[in-house]
């Protein structure tokens, strides 16, 4: 049975039968009648206003990440949907389920240059997943349930659905129904059993094998699949910034980071393995370093859900297409228990040197200054392993995905492919109010953190508890260290003059200290994490103190550079 309502009632709707109660954005006038309609729902379905569009994406994303469920963003037409576009790329490139909804000129204007028009379909399309724009109310509940099936199937990624004004105030006979495939349209491939036989032989017959596991295990819901898959095979296992809190971080098993400031281990045994099986994961650049030089010596064997990502950067031996849940689950009968104990020493070695080299120099720094790693192992200590951890893009960043722990999935959020500056604050937010049980650390930069500086105002507003936690060394860290390793220490336009920051969270009524001395930096953190509402907290730290070990741009993961 039909019933008729207004195309804009219809969105509302639309969410909810999609089961969206949480959605982030910002009104203008092309998307007014969604909002009018948003008014008498609000018992039902929540809307936070962000201080800036990209800050609704940013939401979106963290609250997806952090449930597995599919974010949800609103803005108007013209800047408001051109602001959106940073927070989709990274949910692209990050496949981080969202849907995004924009209001758009009315269609007798779509091509007039009317007030605060864009093409915002063509703006989007090469950084979503799938895009339409809606001109007819009746187009409505259809092209929302296909947009949260491509959204959440398969490989997850950004939708962008534009709805033009007299399409939300036109009437419609609603009725609907939820989308459960499209025509050629497969998100899962189907398993080829003889690939997995083939697999498995090859895993067996391996002396040196080695696991890389990236976000496809979270995505796939594939963590017990993992765990079981390492601990019977005994390979040791190792994991990409995005794959990072898949597999328990205290595992004896679980070998470190891979990547241009992973664990050295991992990265160099990369050159001596026999076997590298990939879960999951894309061999992004930041992993392989020089493609002409990674694992050549090794036979490759990629699972993955995605068959564009087969042979895209490195050729495989074996490509074990499907989802990695699914196919693990089928390879776990055909392979051999085993322990490779030779080969799991190397792995010890390598660590012992990173130790002696750069982790107790991080930990148990000489110098007067403090380092970003004792604030995380303190926020370890204060969490007892169990926070999320929600970093923004810079050796913040790479400090806390080498130092942070973790005992359960989906505890670490972070801008992985673009590199987005500013993602940490808003992202936070949303992680917070998608699992409000869990306590909820956002790790940001001096840098990063005046990008989105304003999501303060959001925080303020709906009064949610997350931990603000601001790693001050009063540069673009990242920029500068690269500057003092490859460019003579011209540090060009890398000092930063930063406001009290103090005071500004102070404006905001949220709590707020600084510390800049070691013997407060543990009773400072307790008190963060004891406080049940949001809290701020500025470290200054050493101000020219370097994230190690690292592979240089264009070099091979053999060159690994301990300091």
């Amino acid at each position: 049975m039909s019933t008729k309502i207004t195309g804009a009632e219809a969105v509302i709707k639309c969410l909810l039968e999609e089961g969206a109660d949480l959605v982030y954005g910002y009104p203008g006038g092309a998307i007014m009648p969604i909002y009018d309609e948003l008014y008498k729902y609000q018992d039902k379905l929540q809307h936070v206003l962000t201080r800036h569009e990209q800050g609704a994406t940013h939401s979106a994303q963290g609250f997806a990440r952090a449930t597995g469920k599919v974010g949800v963003a609103m803005a108007t037409s013209g800047p408001g949907a051109t602001n959106l576009i940073t927070g989709i790329a990274d949910a692209q490139i990050d496949s981080t389920p969202m849907v995004c909804i924009t209001g758009q000129v009315a269609t007798h204007l779509l091509g007039s240059d009317a007030f605060q028009e864009t093409d915002i379909v063509g703006i989007s399309t090469p950084v979503t997943k799938w895009n339409f724009q809606i001109t007819d109310a009746a187009e409505i509940p259809a092209i929302m349930a296909k947009a949260f099936y491509i959204a959440r199937s398969g490989r997850p990624g950004p939708v962008l659905i534009d709805i033009t004004k007299d399409a939300q105030l036109a009437e419609l006979d609603y009725k609907y129904k939820k989308c459960t495939s499209i025509r050629s349209y497969r998100p899962i491939p189907l398993i080829d059993s003889s690939k997995v036989e083939q697999a498995a032989e090859v895993i067996n017959n391996a002396k040196k094998p080695m696991i890389v596991f990236g976000q496809g295990i979270i995505l796939g819901e594939a963590e017990a699949e993992l765990k079981a898959f390492v601990e019977k095979s005994g390979i040791p296992a190792a994991w990409t910034i995005l794959g990072l809190s898949a597999m328990p971080t205290n595992h004896p098993l679980n070998v470190g980071m891979v990547g241009m400031h992973g664990n050295y281990g991992p990265n160099v045994l990369t050159n001596e393995c026999d076997v590298l099986i990939a879960l999951g994961m894309r061999f992004d650049d930041r992993v392989t370093g020089n493609l002409a030089t990674y694992a050549k010596q090794a036979k490759i064997i990629h699972f993955e859900i995605d068959p564009a990502e087969v042979d895209k950067n490195v050729m495989t031996d074996v490509a074990v297409l499907g989802n990695v849940k699914d196919t693990l689950a089928q390879i776990l009968p055909l392979i051999n228990k085993n322990s490779h104990e030779s080969w799991h020493n190397e792995f010890k070695k390598k660590h012992e040197l990173e130790f002696e080299k750069v982790i107790n120099d991080d930990l148990n720094p000489q110098k007067e200054g403090l380092t970003m790693a004792e604030v995380l192992e303190q926020i370890n200590i204060a969490s007892n392993d169990d926070a999320v951890i929600v970093s923004d893009v810079g050796q913040h960043q790479m400090f806390a995905c080498r130092y942070a722990k973790f005992t359960q999935t989906k505890s670490n959020i972070t801008s992985g492919g673009l590199g987005t500056m500013g993602f940490a604050l808003p992202a936070a937010i949303g992680a917070k109010m998608g699992v409000p049980n869990r306590e909820v650390v956002a790790i940001i930069g001096d840098g990063g953190y005046q990008m989105t500086i304003q999501e303060l105002g959001t925080i303020f507003q709906t009064k949610v508890p997350v931990k603000i936690v601001v790693l001050n060394n009063d540069y673009l860290g990242m920029v500068r260290q690269w500057q003092q390793l490859f460019f003579d220490k011209r540090y060009a336009s890398t000092e930063m003059i930063n406001p009290d920051f103090v005071a500004i969270a102070k404006g905001y009524h949220i709590d707020a200290k600084r510390v800049s001395k070691r013997e407060d930096l543990a009773s400072a953190v307790q008190e963060m994490m004891d406080s049940k509402d949001a809290y701020f907290l500025e470290v200054c730290v050493e101000k020219e103190h370097n994230v190690f070990p690292m592979i240089p741009t264009g070099a091979s993961v053999s060159d690994m550079r301990l300091s």
